[in-house]
């Protein structure tokens, strides 16, 4: 389904193909079987109850955002004289607000007092260290000529990083040749869409069985390959270590991420938390950089959906949650990027459109109207 032929402008003589090992002998196993020893039957899925805190949060927003648009149409009814007409509608608002902030503060209860204990995880902390601590180092971009060539030397001088590959989304400038000269195995995924760039990323990056890990960050600068040592910190832990862009001191002061950037994505996170409670704590649904095992991303691959954009790294967090997968927040640095930003931080009301679409996905299990 997700088979990827090798890209007509591919580095030569780098990337094995499906199912090969690097001297050409046939593997016995598909590229997305499990490995020996680690069946993917053995994560538990999610929780069968309803996401009732998630619903509860919805519709407690609802009714307060209700409420308050009662309360400002005093504005028009005395400035505009419209009050004989208005007011009998700010009352009726106003009073019926109070029936989703009602039920939302209900069903939060129900799902934190009464289900809370059975949807938690039932197994004792993980503790499973990678047997082979050396990592595949996947770079998306786009147009990034200014800041690949950095991007890639910063990951490739890390001494954990066995390769880096950069997958350039059909880019228009010299980012291509400029991340092939500086060392990294580049490949083209002409499909537009950010969805389609991770996701080669990731599929390209799981074909090396000499690593375990794979590292799934950006070509912008604006993270930075010091803080692998922190991800692989958590990887014991975890099936994915997600780098979290919202502690404050690690963040540089001027950066694409805007304060109303800020808190919607914090407020998105806990809105996924909230649908897998019990599940893990999300603050971060926006950010690129990632560690996951191998054998994890074999798993999860193919139920990600290439065809979302700008909201798929929330999109591959809910379905990683949903297919039992153990995702671990840790905070990394997170500095202004070079060149001009392209993707859902171009402005608030850009980045009001990508939250709210990753809402309805998150909401709707990313079932688009036909």
């Amino acid at each position: 389904m997700f088979e990827l032929t090798r890209s007509r402008r591919e580095s030569q003589g780098e990337a094995a193909p499906v199912g090969m090992h690097f001297d050409g002998v046939k593997k016995p196993t598909a590229i997305w079987a499990s490995p020996p020893g680690r069946p993917n039957a053995t994560r538990a899925k999610s929780s069968p109850h309803p996401p009732l805190l998630m619903y509860g949060v919805l519709s407690f927003c609802f009714g307060i955002a209700a409420y308050l648009f009662g309360v400002l149409l005093v504005f028009p009814r005395y400035l505009l004289g419209l009050n004989a007409l208005l007011e009998p509608i700010s009352l009726w608002i106003v009073w019926y607000s109070g029936v989703p902030i009602v039920a939302g503060a209900a069903l939060a209860v129900a799902d934190l007092f009464f289900l809370f204990e059975r949807k938690r995880r039932v197994a004792t902390v993980r503790d499973e260290p990678p047997h082979n601590p050396f990592i595949t180092v996947a770079l998306t971009a786009y147009n990034d000529e200014l800041s690949i060539a950095a991007a890639v030397e910063d990951f490739r001088l890390h001494p954990l990083a066995r390769r880096v590959i950069v997958v350039s989304n059909n880019s228009a400038d010299a980012t291509f040749e400029r991340a092939q000269a500086a060392g990294a195995i580049t490949l083209d995924e002409e499909a537009p869409g950010y969805g389609r760039c991770v996701l080669r990323c990731l599929t390209e990056a799981a074909r090396y069985d000499d690593t375990e890990l794979v590292a799934l960050c950006e070509g912008d600068r604006t993270f930075r390959a010091a803080d692998i040592e922190k991800l692989v910190a958590y990887i014991p832990h975890s099936d994915i270590v997600n780098g979290t862009r919202t502690v404050e001191p690690l963040r540089q002061r001027r950066t694409q991420l805007t304060t109303f950037m800020y808190y919607g994505n914090v407020f998105v996170g806990k809105l996924l938390e909230a649908k897998h409670l019990g599940r893990g704590t999300i603050t971060d649904v926006g950010t690129t950089y990632k560690l996951c095992r191998r054998d994890a991303l074999l798993q999860l691959l193919p139920r990600l959906n290439p065809a979302i954009n700008l909201e798929f790294n929330a999109h591959l967090m809910d379905v990683a949650l949903a297919e039992g997968l153990t995702i671990v927040e840790c905070p990394v640095t997170f500095h202004q990027r070079v060149g001009e930003s392209k993707g859902g931080n171009t402005s608030n009301l850009r980045g009001l459109i990508v939250g709210s679409r990753m809402i309805l996905g998150i909401v709707t299990n990313w079932k688009r109207p036909s």
